[in-house]
């Protein structure tokens, strides 16, 4: 609502009696462009409502606002004007954002509180990077990467309440640390050339403080800059698309029945899609969502799959499904032209897991982009019964811009054929199971998770932190006994895996690929369980912190 600041959209400050589709530098759809509204109450109030019904073919995925008091509440709100968030200071050498992956303070983030009111997410809402070493004739600290790359003593700047992780790398072999005194944070001693320690904290209050290096002479020296915290933020709406699937959108238990003919409709579309805050990108999706639908059928049942390849699509598409029986999993007989249809049949001949996704050259470009899914073919009667089932995909990211890095990014064949993905994420974005679709579930209940990779490369560590699997499906199989009293679970690109385990603690428990660096490029969720306490099993005072 600030006049002027226009970020992923146009400022919408003054937007009253403003034409629609005419501000430069935004890639309307032609249907907006066309559509000759000026924006007034009637106007908002209809779109509002129902977006395509107003203006039919533009580019906006929100279903609308069905509640006369909603949409009353936004029109007054644009109308008379929004309060600016509090800015943030721009020091000299400092730009107005960030701009990389490893020192861009982001927004304060509202992670979903769970039962022990736990506050604090794995990720940080900024990080930077900090070398030792010698500048002017002075011990300092020199940035590293992004916009504080190479500079002597930058000033780092968060705002109050977010959560912030500071590295410090030895540069020169002396022995530092790094202090913020007003906060209350201070790193462990380094001592050797390469050596580094990483400390993070929560900005307490905001104001005009210091970072310093506290062993005796450094701060004199030269080893003292500028830490900003600016007043907490107005909290900021979603306002991109949001394409995460969530983790509850699964079809229900078949059970017995004979088996039959099930049609499969999967329709496949581009989505200009949240990626991360800030941040959007270009997504090639089954039916809207990533990962596409969760399929469900019984062994013996006969598949008609109808795919169709949206008629803007530049594009050729197709579906290979792990679970049939023929060439290319039915990827050869259905490679779709823009604006086309096919169907086949195929029947499914094997219970278990399975994985599909489209399989037009380059697979792996296309996989990397959003499209693939789990189809679940179920033993006859079906699987053994649980309280909750959830839907989990993993999948890589690979784009142009670096991780963290605000704006629209641009898919990067590059780093495809490099395998060096910006991302790794669950359901298709960063945070889609974390901030924006947590999972929910009560103690006393039992839980499956139905996890696969879409990959297309890296395989996974799954495991949820805080819990034992107490039926493990290995590879997604259900003709074999499950294995019982499992950690972690080994599951490959274009794999499955199939996980039980029962609610003994409240608390939240994390979803993570045990190679955890890759939680630091987006890839966590969180199983928010509500209940009363079992001190017989967990007898201990959760401290505030780390997401419990």
């Amino acid at each position: 609502m600030d006049a002027g600041k226009n970020l992923l959209g146009p400022s919408l400050a003054g937007i009253m009696g403003r034409k629609a589709g005419a501000e430069s530098g935004y890639n309307y759809s032609p249907a907006m462009k066309q559509s000759g509204l000026v924006w007034d109450g009637n106007t908002l109030d209809a779109y509002l409502a129902d977006p395509q019904k107003l203006v039919p073919g533009n580019k906006m995925p929100f279903p609308g606002l069905k509640t006369d008091h909603d949409r009353a509440d936004i029109i007054a709100y644009l109308a008379a004007g929004a309060q600016p968030a509090p800015a943030a200071p721009n020091p000299a050498g400092q730009p107005a954002s960030g701009a990389t992956a490893q020192n861009t303070p982001a927004p304060a983030s509202q992670p979903p509180q769970g039962a022990s009111g736990a506050d604090i997410t794995y990720i940080p809402d900024a990080r930077y990077t900090l070398r030792s070493g010698i500048a002017e004739g002075r011990m300092v600290y020199i940035g590293v990467g992004g916009t504080i790359d190479g500079k002597v003593n930058p000033v780092l700047t968060a705002s109050e309440g977010q959560v912030v992780q500071v590295t410090l790398i030895n540069g020169e072999g002396a022995e530092h640390d790094i202090v913020f005194p007003d906060q209350d944070a201070k790193s462990p001693r380094v001592t050797g050339k390469g050596s580094s320690t990483t400390i993070a904290f929560r900005a307490t209050k905001s104001g005009d403080f210091i970072y310093l290096c506290s062993v005796p002479g450094h701060q004199l020296a030269g080893m003292q800059g500028q830490f900003l915290v600016t007043p907490r933020p107005t909290p900021q709406t979603v306002v991109e698309a949001d394409i995460s699937r969530e983790a509850t959108d699964l079809s229900p238990p078949i059970g017995k029945r004979d088996p039959q003919t099930v049609r499969v409709d999967l329709f496949r579309v581009e989505i200009e899609g949240r990626l991360a805050e800030g941040t959007t990108f270009g997504y090639w999706t089954f039916n809207g969502k990533v990962p596409g639908p969760f399929i469900r059928v019984r062994i013996g049942d006969t598949i008609d799959i109808h795919l169709k390849n949206s008629a803007d699509s530049s594009m050729i598409h197709s579906v290979d499904f792990h679970a049939t029986t023929g060439p290319g999993g039915g990827a050869a007989a259905l490679q779709v032209d823009p604006g086309k249809e096919k169907s086949m049949t195929w029947k499914a001949l094997v219970p278990g897991l399975y994985v599909y996704h489209c399989a037009t050259p380059m697979v792996a470009e296309h996989i990397a982009n959003g499209m693939y899914g789990l189809i679940l073919v179920e033993p006859e009667g079906g699987l053994p019964p649980v309280d909750r089932e959830f839907y989990v995909m993993q999948g890589e990211i690979y784009t142009d811009i670096p991780h963290g890095q605000h704006g629209s990014a641009e898919f990067s064949v590059e780093k495809l054929l490099n395998e060096r993905p910006e991302y790794f994420v669950l359901n298709g974005s960063a945070g889609a199971l974390s901030k924006l679709h947590p999972l929910h579930a009560k103690v006393g209940e039992t839980v499956r998770i139905f996890f696969g990779v879409g990959g297309p490369n890296y395989t996974s560590s799954f495991h949820v932190i805080g819990e034992i699997f107490d039926k493990v499906y290995m590879l997604g199989g259900a003709q074999t006994a499950p294995l019982e009293g499992i950690q972690t679970v080994t599951v490959p690109a274009g794999g499955a895996v199939i996980v039980d385990f029962k609610l003994e603690v409240p608390g939240n428990y994390t979803l993570v690929d045990h190679a955890l660096s890759r939680m630091e490029r987006g890839l966590v969720g969180i199983l928010s369980v509500e209940g009363q306490p079992n001190p017989e099993i967990f007898n201990g005072q959760v401290m505030p912190g780390m997401g419990h």
